[in-house]
């Protein structure tokens, strides 16, 4: 059975005293939470720090980001393999923040899924339309190349392992979700195409989850929709409590 899939996206919060003093308390939270796959990203900085306090817990962790050479003169990056070694499982690509402000492409993002995967991690890759691009009905088009470029040369095995994020733009940090309807038919639009293009048995595998704007409030909505395999969520996962209401209001036990 495949479980619900809740990671909570820090961004550029929390120092290491912060990720850690958070991480202790919200293991003894979550210790009895067998049913939902839990995911952490702070900030690399924090890495370690946050396995160590996170170990021998049900709690994994994820990196925000990630380069795609091994090693080389790339002041400021930080390779897939350096990421692994600090304790991480997951890493998350081509959120709309590095799309936006720092020029992730499709092809950057496609490479750094590919390095993840070389060295043992698992990407979480980040799609998704801006307003402009909703409201000239362009959704399923650009849903379609960021999935076909972004995700081209992984084999059914990866893809069957593969996180995969709809985030429409317009709703990532601004307090507006998508509805639960319009979730669930950019999930079903994504679903398809897996199918389509990686096979049944990977698409069924492959967890999509929904991110922008997720809340305590409106995580039950969103994860009861077909094809909503969880959620990524930025800025309520700052909070504690709100974090472990919108882990526990994913279980399906709850839904």
């Amino acid at each position: 059975m495949k479980l619900p899939f809740i990671c909570g996206n820090w961004k550029m919060y929390k120092t290491v005293a912060d990720a850690v003093k958070y991480v202790k308390e919200f293991r003894s939270l979550v210790k009895d939470i067998t049913d939902v796959e839990i995911v952490l990203a702070p900030t690399f900085t924090a890495l370690h720090a946050a396995f160590e306090a996170a170990r021998n817990s049900n709690i994994a962790i994820s990196a925000q980001d990630l380069y795609w050479e091994r090693e080389g003169a790339f002041t400021g990056e930080v390779s897939a393999a350096m990421i692994r070694e600090a304790g991480a499982e997951y890493v998350i690509v081509g959120h709309s923040e590095r799309r936006t402000f720092f020029g992730e492409t499709d092809t950057s993002v496609n490479r750094k899924a590919l390095a993840a995967y070389a060295a043992g991690l698992t990407p979480i890759v980040c799609i998704g339309e801006t307003l402009d691009q909703r409201e000239r009905s362009e959704t399923f088009d650009v849903l379609d190349r960021q999935i076909k470029a972004g995700l081209d040369g992984l084999t059914t095995e990866q893809m069957g392992l593969l996180v995969l994020a709809y985030e429409p733009v317009w709703a990532i940090g601004t307090g507006r979700n998508a509805t639960p309807a319009q979730a669930a038919e950019a999930h079903a639009h994504i679903r398809q195409r897996l199918r389509q293009w990686f096979g049944a048995e990977a698409a069924a595998q492959c967890h999509v989850i929904y991110g922008g704007s997720v809340k305590p409030d409106n995580i039950r909505d969103l994860v009861t929709q077909p094809d909503v395999d969880g959620a990524l969520v930025g800025g309520a996962s700052l909070d504690l409590r709100g974090f472990f209401e919108i882990v526990s209001r994913s279980r399906p036990a709850a839904v």
